[in-house]
Parts: C-alpha cells; structure tokens; sequence
C-alpha cells in the first residue's frame, strides 16, 4: 500500500490504467472487457454481508480490483455522519477485499431531510472543519484510505473563503486523505464559472491523486450539467491529456450512470480514454 500522502497503489502494481464503473446494467459488457483491471462499483448497492451483484463476484475472482464509491455519506453534513452508514461502507470495502474506498466532499442531507442530491459545501473554513470531522469518524472504521471527490457544481455560495483549490487541499491536508479527481466535474465547474479548468490542476496535489473520474455531459439553459449519460466531450479528453502530462494518476475511469449506449459506443469512449492517458486499451 502506498503512502497516503503520494497516491494510491493498488495491490502490488502501481499503475492500474483505464476502468470503469460497474453498473448491473452494463455487466455483460464490462465483464468481457479482456484488459480490465479495475472497477469501481456504487457502495450503497453492496450488501456487507449478502450475496454480491450478479456479475461482480466474477469479477473479482479473475483478478480485478473493485473500488466502492460512496454517494450517501454525506461527508460535508453539518451533522455526523450515521454510525449505520459507516459500518455498512467499513463492510463493504472489507467484503470486496479493497485496497481504498472513495466518496464526495458534498453534503446529501440536513435535518434529517435527504435531498437526493450532491449538493456543494459553501468554501469556508467552518465547511473544512465540518468535512475534516466526518472524514475523521469515518476512518476511524476504515482498514483502507479513503479518497475524496470534489463534485461538480451548478452555483457556488455567497462569501465564500477559499479558492477551489484552497479548499480540497486543506480537508486534504487535515484528514490525510487522498484524492478522487473527477476530470468531467473539473470541466462542468471550470465552465459554468468562466475559468479556466488547466489553472485549478495547476493548484491541486495531484501526486495524492488516487484515480481519476472521467464522464460526459450536456449544456441546459445556458449551465452545463455532469449527466454521465452523454458521452465524453473532446474538452474533456484534452484535460485528461493535460492532466496525465502533468502527473499520470494511477487509474482512470469511465463513469456512465443510465441511457447506456451501445457496447461499440462505450468501446470507443474507453479506447479515447486510454489514448489521452497514454495507457494501453482494454477493449
């Protein structure tokens, strides 16, 4: 295992290449994927103790490396995170035999209301302190590092205090945390603000990248929106290259969440993956 401060190793080989996300409806189709070695499946759809997803056991049983990505959480919750919640991810990651587990810098429920939704943290060092804490009650059950993904946004909130950049170092910087890098939500967020995406990579430790998300999306009424149901942009892919130019991350993957398109169209948009990496197709 690799320090967590320097990125993820994942089993004895340092690099991992190109992925994707499990999904039960895309099974058949990652399943003969002849060059896969790493998959990254949604924790909550897990059973700690049960019968795995049909399809996923097999997975595992021909050497690939399933990562579980938390989405309910709720990390940046102004409340702590559920006890239950934490002991189901804690099971799950030890059930799939995971080198690490990942979730978002995000808050999904206040009050006791779920909203169904990721929704952005303010950037204020209240929201770090609230997100540090979390992250710490959640290690404290973890036997594996935990990445953590900053989401795309469709606004920011008033009187906030820190850079983008400021913010995910320092939660970094006070959990030991690495980092899940979504290349699409560097893009969606760079684009709906007017930035530039390539000065927010030039800010981050991106030698505590764990993996890397890459995604499509799709502009409405004037924001552009993280679908995962579209295919990757061409912008995208040239991040990813930008990226690995600057620090190859261990994995990447590609993160298709509904409106599946043929296997040849995820074919291809793995294989554009792989050639902006630099890694070697697993199709």
């Amino acid at each position: 295992m690799a320090d967590d401060r320097t990125g993820i190793v994942f089993g004895s080989e340092a690099e991992y290449g190109v992925g994707i996300g499990w999904r039960p409806e895309i099974a058949g189709f990652v399943a003969e994927l002849p060059g896969l070695r790493f998959a990254e499946v949604v924790a909550e759809s897990v059973h700690a103790h049960g019968d795995l997803p049909g399809g996923l056991e097999e997975l595992m049983a021909r050497g690939v490396t399933v990562i579980p990505h938390g989405v309910r959480l709720s990390l940046g919750g102004a409340e702590p995170v559920p006890a239950e919640r934490v002991e189901h991810f804690a099971a799950v990651a030890d059930r799939l035999g995971a080198p690490l587990v990942s979730e978002h810098i995000a808050f999904v429920r206040a009050g006791g209301i779920e909203a169904g939704h990721l929704l952005p943290l303010p950037r204020t060092r209240e929201a770090v302190a609230a997100v540090t804490a979390n992250v710490r009650r959640v290690q404290a059950s973890l036997s594996v590092p935990i990445a953590l993904e900053p989401i795309a946004a469709l606004f920011d909130w008033p009187d906030d205090e820190l850079t983008e950049a400021q913010f995910i170092t320092e939660i970094l910087d006070r959990t030991g945390a690495l980092l899940l890098l979504d290349v699409a939500n560097v893009y969606a967020n760079a684009r709906n603000r007017g930035t530039d995406p390539e000065d927010l990579l030039g800010r981050l430790p991106l030698d505590r990248v764990a993996y890397t998300h890459v995604a499509g999306g799709a502009e409405h009424q004037g924001l552009y929106h993280d679908t995962h149901t579209d295919a990757v942009p061409q912008p995208v892919l040239d991040l990813v290259a930008s990226l690995c130019a600057r620090h190859r991350p261990p994995a990447l993957m590609l993160e298709r969440d509904g409106d599946y398109p043929p296997a040849a169209d995820l074919r291809t948009e793995l294989d554009a993956i792989a050639k902006a990496s630099g890694y070697p197709p697993v199709t």
